[in-house]
């Protein structure tokens, strides 16, 4: 399924990879992590890796990188074998990852963290000017707009991943590995990091990207190769890839199995009926209502109202204007905590700022919800958080080693499903998801999928807002859309109006023409 580099890469003198790992295999305790995988990289190419949480990405480029050795396998740099035994033959051969997570040292200038460990000397003494020239070569071939002098601390976080790829440049690299490298970024580092990507690529050095987002993989990516379950799937070049084919290799189904909203909707009685709810400033007054057993989806353009919405319904922003009836009777929401009594449960869009305890136990996390109820005289009583918060990392599927794993240690999915259990234990009579799949891999979004349906299927009025059109279309039963602050159109298939993401677009825009079923 691959091309030839002559046809891929044409500005690329020749065909030989830049990187082959051949065979490569890894165990932890007898167990497989990795098994007979194969990888080639050519030079001046973004080259995707895509795989869900457990497919063996991190391991294989710990491998590359020299923070594990291989147990099976061989590694090629230039058609030439090498043997990778640490960080620091790998980055003699020319390798570099850069971290998720930054290495700078915020305090030192711009050139000290880029000759870091490697300082230049004159006598006794740093080399500081040298230093600072060569660091100031590099910055520019980058297109920087600070100088070696620059504090680094004083750098935003896509300046200081600049500051990372020109260390990496002066040791000469000629493979760059960025892993989730736009986590932390905003639209704007997004793009200027994308800038700096581009310009390392037309100067023939291969990038591996890692990313589960797929907005990246298309803008970036010359080649996808793809990882499941620690074997090697296969590979994709740039006019292959498609969300069909990527989804199917990466979770082995179709994308027709991916939304497993296949049910007979029959949805029950009004559960919510949200009337002229509005905050005096981005929500005009709005009302809608949700029915027992169906997901409602919530769309709209960034900007449109969708959360702020799901924020005054829950009772974390104060509202100027509207009412809430659950089963008809009228609730007095002042906060959040009124919202949980009455049985309403939200899932906010941040989950680590806005969700989670990040420092504390994925138990406590889980359970935090009900701890009061469960108290006998003021007292926590462990042995039913134990129980409920076994039973919800075997319901939900939470990968983690034991219950005193703390939330920030685990992955995007795990941690959502960690969020999605907190709440599921109140049992709600409805549940607002506030853009529930956000930064999640692909195989974590399909089980937050099946729970979602199945919260459904259970009597849950859900509420979900996505700014994923294809995860609205998919999952909802009804689809609302919001413009402006105001609720500009229902879709509903068996009202006529189709569910599809050109009828949201049409509303969402301010179009007129919406298709009919």
């Amino acid at each position: 399924m691959t091309t030839s580099i002559e046809t891929s890469f044409p500005h690329v003198p020749t065909a030989t990879p830049v990187l082959e790992m051949r065979g490569i295999g890894k165990r932890f305790n007898g167990v497989p992590a990795l098994q007979n995988v194969n990888l080639t990289i050519y030079p001046g190419e973004v080259h995707a890796l895509m795989g869900e949480n457990g497919a063996g990405k991190s391991t294989l480029m710990k491998i590359l990188a020299g923070a594990y050795i291989a147990d099976e396998g061989e590694i090629f740099i230039n058609g030439n074998p090498v043997k990778i035994t640490d960080p620091a033959t790998a980055r003699k051969a020319g390798i570099n990852l850069i971290y998720q997570e930054l290495n700078v040292a915020p305090n030192l200038t711009v050139a000290e963290n880029i000759f870091m460990g490697s300082e230049l000397q004159r006598g006794q003494l740093l080399d500081r000017k040298g230093m600072e020239l060569e660091a100031q070569k590099v910055l520019q071939s980058l297109g920087a707009s600070f100088t070696p002098q620059t504090v680094v601390g004083s750098l935003v976080v896509a300046e200081q991943q600049q500051v990372e790829i020109a260390r990496a440049l002066k040791d000469n690299s000629r493979v760059l590995v960025m892993d989730e490298p736009t986590a932390a970024l905003s639209d704007r580092e997004t793009e200027l990091l994308f800038e700096v990507i581009r310009k390392l690529k037309n100067d023939g050095i291969a990038i591996i990207y890692i990313s589960h987002r797929m907005e990246e993989i298309y803008a970036l990516a010359d080649r996808i190769s793809v990882l499941r379950d620690g074997q090697y799937i296969g590979s994709l070049t740039r006019d292959e890839i498609s969300a069909q084919r990527l989804v199917q290799m990466m979770v082995g189904r179709s994308m027709q199995d991916f939304y497993e909203h296949q049910r007979q909707t029959n949805p029950g009685p009004v559960v919510l009926d949200v009337r002229n709810m509005s905050d005096g400033r981005k929500v005009e007054p709005t009302s809608f209502q949700l029915r027992a057993g169906e997901i409602v989806g919530l769309a709209g353009l960034v900007g449109a109202g969708r959360t702020e919405v799901s924020r005054l319904i829950f009772g974390a922003d104060r509202k100027t204007s509207g009412e809430v009836f659950l089963n008809g009777t009228k609730l007095n929401i002042n906060s959040p905590s009124d919202a949980i009594t009455a049985g309403i449960g939200y899932v906010p869009e941040d989950r680590k700022d806005q969700g989670l305890f990040l420092e504390m136990s994925s138990r406590k996390n889980i359970a935090i919800n009900t701890l009061k109820q469960d108290a006998k005289a003021g007292i926590i009583n462990w042995g039913s958080v134990n129980k409920l918060a076994t039973q919800a990392v075997e319901n939900f599927n939470i990968r983690l080693a034991n219950l005193e794993i703390r939330a920030v240690n685990l992955s995007g999915g795990n941690q959502q499903k960690l969020l999605l259990a907190r709440w599921l234990a109140i049992n709600p009579r409805v549940l607002m998801l506030d853009e529930p799949t956000r930064g999640v891999d692909i195989g974590a979004k399909s089980e937050i999928y099946r729970i979602i349906s199945e919260l459904a299927a259970q009597g849950v009025a859900v509420l979900m807002v996505s700014s994923e059109l294809p995860e609205v279309v998919g999952l909802s039963d009804r689809v609302l859309v919001m413009r402006e602050g105001q609720l500009v159109g229902e879709l509903d298939g068996s009202l006529g109006k189709e569910i599809t993401q050109e009828n949201i677009m049409h509303y969402a825009t301010g179009a007129s023409e919406v298709s009919a079923s």
